[in-house]
């Protein structure tokens, strides 16, 4: 059993940007139909990515010959998730592919916190990222699991971030949120197991999205795709990892993280 979605139904959070675009193209390139998400139907405008969401939809249709539906809200925000997903169910089908990709650290009122340390980062930016993080995960996940569930069959694929592997004294309360993402994905196959349902994370490292590459210093020998794995990542690296963790060939796999970094990370364990 290999990579092959169709007939399959996901909803990838956060897809109509970034690397959730990335792993909506792929997904729909195995045959899915596509729920492509996003807090507002302009937020991809913001580092010229695309027009709006109903674009992004549409150049995925156009490029995969998927179905797709657009979706828009805030997964913190238990209604309209609840929304969200009977209009993609009501559209495309049940779903069958969750990948909760939306987060970020990013403070209540936009940007990074300052400071963003563990004893500096002001609550309510800390509470902004939980919400963002951890607690959108968990409300999306309580939207589409029982329904997953209860048809025994689904895959969830939960984004972490390799700065959920290792302490930080930079960026503390996103690493936290995604460390608990992590806890989350372990917890929840247990709890789905008996019902067939998988449940997996990836970690990525440092990967060349638009966002990346137009908000910090980039390092030119670390942005070379020629170099095998001592650069950043792609976010096609990462979609594809995505995409084994949703498909058959890891009908076996739950409950496990896989970092998407190259090694990066991996040496500070030594």
């Amino acid at each position: 059993m290999g990579m092959d979605l169709k007939g399959e139904v996901a909803l990838v959070t956060g897809s109509a940007r970034g690397l959730g675009r990335a792993m909506a193209q792929r997904l729909a390139e195995l045959g899915a139909a596509v729920a492509i998400h996003d807090i507002t139907p302009d937020a991809c405008a913001e580092f010229g990515e695309a027009k709006d969401i109903n674009d992004v939809a549409a150049r995925i249709a156009a490029n995969t010959g998927a179905k797709t539906v657009s979706i828009c809200g805030n997964i913190a925000d238990e209604a309209q998730v609840a929304a969200m997903v009977e209009k993609v169910e009501a559209t495309l089908g049940p779903i069958s592919v969750l990948v909760n990709n939306a987060g970020g650290d990013i403070a209540l009122r936009g940007g990074k916190p300052k400071p963003n340390s563990g004893l500096g980062v002001p609550m309510e930016d800390a509470r902004a990222i939980f919400e963002r993080n951890i607690i959108g995960t968990m409300i999306v996940c309580r939207a589409v699991c029982p329904g997953m569930a209860k048809r025994a069959r689904g895959s969830v694929v939960n984004i972490a971030s390799g700065a959920a592997h290792f302490g930080v004294d930079d960026g503390v309360a996103y690493a936290v949120a995604k460390a608990g993402i992590v806890e989350w994905t372990q917890c929840l196959a247990v709890e789905l197991r008996q019902a067939g349902v998988r449940v997996n994370a990836v970690s990525p490292g440092p990967t060349k999205t638009a966002r990346f590459l137009l908000t910090r210093t980039i390092d030119p020998k670390q942005a070379d795709e020629s170099v095998p794995l001592d650069r950043y990542g792609t976010p096609e690296e990462v979609a594809d990892v995505v995409a084994f963790l949703a498909s058959p060939a890891a009908r076996f796999v739950s409950g496990q993280t896989l970092l998407v970094d190259g090694a990066r990370f991996t040496r500070l364990y030594l």
